[in-house]
């Protein structure tokens, strides 16, 4: 019998152990054909995770990171699904109210569709109370063959931003195959979507999908996922220098470590803070573990590049996998203009570097 880790009280200190015990029989790594059976026997496994800011953050990022490490296509969606829920709850919005659709016998396996472009946008011109019909495109769909419900971003004839769910099996929903053409994280599929007199439901008042506390508690849950990743690619690293005495195959495994704990240790302590104080502006917070993490990201893919060699990019297929993904993956992040915005909160707010 399935268990909703949500109500049981051991749930937490056990959570990283989960994706392998959740994954037997599993082949990895995960392609296009065999990614969605994957993803929902996760879901039904794992329906949900602690609720971040729940006092059991650290546990939430542990899972998400252990899952990364065994595939990134998958913890891809699975992120997604938890966000989604946990998204709803924070909002106050029952997810039954708005999956309409479901098949009982099988949980929704959700996802966060908010990318935006310039030339794409999801539109609703008919709204009854919160329920609306939605027209347009949404771009960098990830899991749209399979998902089964969504919370979009769209804006509204007056241009204010909101969320909707959006069950995906119904006729004015079209996946294309347009898109994507990633070497990387191709098995996310990650197409445009195209909308037609779609219903959803809203969620929440306009601008309460970027104004809620949570919306950076899980900008720095994503960046769990970029650090188990790294982790399990540090593994190989440390595995060669254990079989090599090789004086800079060690130097890159320890400037990989260097990287990783550090990284960890801001994951923790922003874990710890998020806890202690849920509601508080976490702008800062997010903005620096993602750009701490994505370092160590960067520091691990080239020691790997460079202790490792050529060996397993062309003969490990899990290694390579992991290798050709991460890179795509970490580009959630926004780079020097994330840096940007965390320099202008430092310069409003002040910081004390004293150690």
């Amino acid at each position: 019998m399935t268990r909703n880790l949500l109500i049981d009280p051991a749930a937490p200190e056990r959570l990283a152990a989960l994706p392998c015990a959740s994954l037997e029989g599993v082949m990895f790594p995960l392609d296009a054909a065999a990614l969605p059976e994957a993803a929902r026997q996760l879901v039904a496994a794992c329906p949900s995770l602690p609720q971040p800011g729940g006092g059991h953050t650290l546990a939430r990022w542990q899972f998400l990171a252990a899952l990364a490490g065994r595939d990134l296509s998958l913890v891809k969606i699975y992120e997604a699904h938890a966000d989604a829920l946990a998204i709803l709850a924070e909002i106050g919005v029952p997810q039954a109210a708005c999956a309409a659709g479901a098949d009982s016998a099988a949980p929704p396996v959700w996802a966060v569709w908010a990318a935006r472009s310039p030339h794409h946008e999801l539109r609703f011109t008919v709204r009854d109370g919160a329920r609306v019909l939605l027209s347009g495109v949404k771009p960098w769909c990830s899991g749209a063959a399979f998902v089964t419900h969504a919370l979009v971003t769209c804006v509204d004839e007056e241009g204010r931003d909101w969320l909707a769910a959006l069950p995906l099996d119904q006729p004015g929903v079209s996946v294309t195959a347009r898109g994507w053409e990633a070497v990387g994280m191709a098995a996310t599929q990650s197409v445009e979507v195209e909308v037609q007199n779609a219903h959803a439901t809203l969620i929440g008042a306009s601008g309460a999908y970027l104004h809620r506390a949570g919306f950076w508690h899980g900008g720095a849950g994503i960046a769990a996922c970029w650090y188990g990743a790294a982790a399990a690619l540090a593994v190989h690293l440390r595995n060669a220098a254990q079989r090599r005495d090789d004086p800079h195959l060690h130097a890159h495994l320890g400037a990989a470590d260097a990287a990783l704990v550090a990284a960890r240790a801001l994951l923790r302590e922003a874990a710890a803070t998020i806890d202690a104080s849920p509601q508080a502006p976490a702008m800062t917070l997010a903005l620096r573990v993602r750009a701490a993490v994505e370092s160590a990201v960067d520091a691990t893919l080239v020691a790997c590049a460079r202790g490792l060699g050529a060996g397993p990019y062309c003969r490990d297929r899990a290694f390579a996998r992991m290798a050709a993904d991460l890179p795509v993956f970490v580009r959630q992040s926004h780079a020097e203009r994330d840096l940007a915005a965390l320099a202008k909160q430092l310069a409003g707010t002040g910081e004390d570097w004293s150690l």
